[in-house]
């Protein structure tokens, strides 16, 4: 991978990013160490380590990865037989600590959801805990060796702390003395030479005798162990010796437990690395708000509301575009400062963080192609000491970029052609992105040229792409217009900034008729693209209304439903309760009749049990006859034709409806009170108006036990016989317990619904009327609230 593409694209401010959440110093290396690999294999696993790490985020959100620390050094030198100091060895037992600590965590939350790459890692890690234990025991947290070591450490330390207080104990009493005061300098013991000593002026030298083991720089103090002392800081001295000789024991004997140990080391350190860089990979995608890219071989890119990752997300304005499917080129156009650049960028960028193995700042279902590798030519890079020109830098690094891509490759183009005449620039341009798309390679490329906005348009396989600008404020707006040649707006700009309307107009008739067709083009085109986002807009409105109805509609559909049912349980219930009754009330009579058979010989027993089955025959047939019909009635003879408008009977509801239209070959959907619903042809049967009479039916009488229906249709009917109907309806609906009911009147003049609407506002049980909604009839329906 080329460096000066990977500073270009700004990948190692990312890695900086990255590496802020590490938790080791051996996380932090691998962070490094982290390049593009454009192998398409390898990024599919580490995007799904990637994966796996921001799963464990989700869950747990935090992973306990402390206590890990570079110990490679010190296995190193344990390996070649080396004695590790007690620091080092510290940080070996806290690193199996941590170690022992990340493996658990691993392992618990492998109970619940599957971890491959996790697992295998986690499975990689030596517990060494005897080794751990061990470590501690000797060492306490400030590094230094403690008592319980050795019994002989204990000991060695229990006389060295009996010296020196002896020592101390002489010293102090000699400076209390008031004869000893003149000849101190300060009332104080110190330490020279790992002896205690004090400090006299050098007249008293020979006072006290012993040995001068150091002085002041001014000479006027000397600093004397008196000869009182000199036995007690002997043995003091020799005690310290055996000290160190028994610590340098300890850490060998520890040192060659963990040479014993250093092939399992060196696995458990790899694998806390590896491990440390995936959750800080994971922690890297949640501070993005990041998503696993999808990844593919066939070079193409769908960037869905990308960002990129180096601009706040208050200021950056997310982008969406393809390429490498109907067309593998493009060519941006739009003012300076309109996002062109970063554009480019952002897909270069992304591409080379998907290949790293890192999220990227998009939405779900980005897809992003492993390339064989990427080429930019971005910014100027005139040099003064090469005596390059801005043009020549340009054609320096392109003729390398030409030499090296292949079918696979991604290059990106930044202002391809400038720095030279307007006309050759433009030609060179359309040459060099002819070269780049016929060798099969993915190319982007922003520019200001006109001719590459004619360009784009009319070669197959490339397309045109804009930053959009705001004339009113003067303003890019940053968003990416796929499909759409970006327009110079110069006479725009000029004009609202107060340039005269003659300059202007002079200025529009210098543009050639090519100049112009273009720029007629690319207004039509940016028209039609508002037009077609407002439609869009709307349509998309209209279509979260039509859900909403539809799910409303459902829901109603399913109450209703559920009020059907449960009102034909309930009168199951009732029924069966009514005919439990009476059957043991004719078990009482039975019982008292088989007692007077038994009395009187005229009562034959053989009538008691005929009695009995009559009974029981007349309660099963009643509970059939509660219960919806599971069967067809008896076809009529012959095939019967249905069209829209019929009035038919459909036997799996025992009801009447009509056909509102065909449905299929053998259903049509049917209007059964407030409901509609798909009918098969063999359920249901035509009703013959003829044999109808136009007059009113005589409303049957109800009883308790059969309530009336919950509408009534009054179709066909005149107004005063619809009116003497409802009368006698509402009055079963009220003792039927019903809160609200449907008048079926039709559409028709508006006369029927008219009167029939006059009658009930007038109604005493009528609180309020309404036309039926949505699936209720609309307006050949009158919805009736009673009190």
């Amino acid at each position: 991978m080329n460096d000066r593409v990977l500073s270009v694209l700004e990948f190692p401010k990312i890695k900086e990013q990255l590496m802020a959440h590490t938790s080791s110093y051996i996380g932090k290396e691998k962070v490094e160490k982290l390049t593009p690999v454009f192998d398409y294999d390898w990024v599919v696993e580490q995007q799904r380590a990637t994966e796996e790490g921001s799963t464990v985020l989700r869950l747990k959100g935090s992973v306990p990865l402390g206590g890990i620390r570079d110990i490679r050094a010190s296995i190193k030198r344990a390996r070649i037989g080396g004695m590790l100091n007690a620091e080092e060895l510290l940080d070996i037992a806290s690193t199996l600590y941590g170690g022992r600590q990340t493996k658990t965590f691993i392992e618990q939350l492998l109970e619940d959801i599957e971890l491959p790459i996790l697992e295998n890692l986690a499975q990689q890690i030596s517990s060494l805990k005897a080794l751990e234990q061990e470590i501690n025991a000797c060492i306490d947290e400030h590094g230094e060796v403690m008592d319980a070591a050795s019994p002989t450490l204990r000991q060695v330390r229990a006389q060295i702390r009996t010296f020196e207080s002896r020592s101390r104990e002489k010293l102090e009493q000699m400076i209390r003395s008031s004869s000893a005061q003149k000849m101190l300098q300060d009332a104080i013991i110190t330490i020279r030479n790992d002896r205690y000593c004090i400090p006299i002026k050098p007249e008293y030298r020979n006072h006290f005798g012993g040995i001068v083991h150091d002085q002041s720089a001014s000479g006027a103090t000397l600093f004397i162990e008196p000869s009182a002392v000199v036995t007690i800081n002997n043995q003091l001295r020799e005690a310290k010796v055996k000290e160190e000789k028994e610590i340098e024991k300890i850490l060998r004997q520890l040192s060659d437990r963990v040479m014993e140990a250093v092939e399992e080391l060196d696995v458990n350190i790899q694998a806390l690395a590896d491990i440390d860089f995936i959750f800080a990979k994971a922690y890297y995608a949640k501070s993005l708000q990041g998503v696993q890219p999808k990844v593919n071989q066939e070079g193409y890119f769908h960037l869905k509301q990308a960002r990129h990752p180096l601009i706040s997300k208050e200021e950056i304005v997310p982008i969406t575009f393809e390429l490498g499917d109907s067309y593998s080129s493009m060519v941006i156009t739009g003012p300076n400062t309109g996002g062109k650049t970063v554009t480019l960028k952002t897909l270069g960028l992304l591409t080379l963080m998907t290949c790293a193995g890192l999220a990227v700042p998009a939405e779900e279902e980005t897809e992003i192609a492993v390339v064989s590798n990427i080429y930019a030519d971005i910014g100027d890079e005139q040099s003064i000491e090469q005596s390059l020109s801005t043009f020549s830098s340009h054609m320096t690094n392109i003729v390398r970029i030409l030499q090296e891509l292949d079918d696979q490759s991604l290059v990106l183009f930044d202002e391809l052609g400038a720095g030279t005449d307007p006309t050759e620039g433009a030609a060179l341009a359309m040459a060099i992105l002819d070269d780049v798309y016929n060798r099969g390679a993915r190319v982007v490329a922003t520019t200001h040229y006109s001719e590459l906005k004619a360009y784009a348009y009319s070669k197959e396989g490339v397309m045109n792409a804009s930053v959009e600008f705001d004339v009113e404020t003067l303003r890019p707006t940053y968003r990416l217009l796929v499909g759409v040649p970006g327009k110079s707006n110069a006479f725009s700009i000029a004009h609202r900034l107060g340039l005269s309307d003659d300059i202007i107009k002079q200025a529009q008739g210098q543009l050639g008729e090519d100049d112009t067709r273009v720029e007629a083009m690319i207004a039509s085109l940016e028209e039609n693209r508002k037009q077609a986002e407002k439609d869009r807009t709307e349509a998309d409105r209209y279509k979260q209304e039509v859900q909403k109805l539809r799910h409303e509609l459902q829901q109603k559909e399913e109450k209703l439903e559920s009020e059907k049912q449960h009102r034909i349980e309930e009168a199951e219930k009732k029924a069966n309760e009514y005919f439990t009754k009476r059957m043991q009330e004719a078990d009482e009579i039975i019982q008292t009749l088989r007692d007077k058979a038994s009395k009187d010989e005229t009562v034959k027993e053989h009538v008691l049990i005929d009695a009995k089955k009559q009974l029981d025959d007349l309660k099963e047939t009643t509970e059939r006859k509660s219960k919806p019909a599971k069967t067809n009635k008896a076809k009529k003879k012959g095939a019967q034709s249905f069209r829209a408008g019929d009035e038919v009977y459909v036997h799996t509801f025992g009801q009447k409806g009509h056909i509102v239209e065909k449905a299929s070959d053998k259903e049509f959907l049917v209007q059964i009170g407030i409901m509609k619903m798909k009918v098969a042809t063999d359920q249901m049967e035509k009703v013959h108006r003829e044999q109808q009479p136009k007059v009113a039916p005589r409303p049957t009488v109800k009883t308790a036990n059969e309530p009336a229906k919950m509408e009534v249709d009054l179709r066909g009917q005149t107004t005063d016989e619809a009116i003497l109907q409802v009368d006698r309806y509402l009055d079963q609906a009220l003792l039927s317990g019903y809160q609200q009911v449907y008048v079926i009147h039709g559409k028709g003049t508006g006369q029927l619904r008219k009167g029939v609407q006059d009658f009930l506002r007038k109604h005493k049980r009528v609180k309020n009327i309404r036309l039926g909604g949505a699936g209720e009839g609309g307006s050949g329906v009158t919805v009736a609230e009673l009190t």
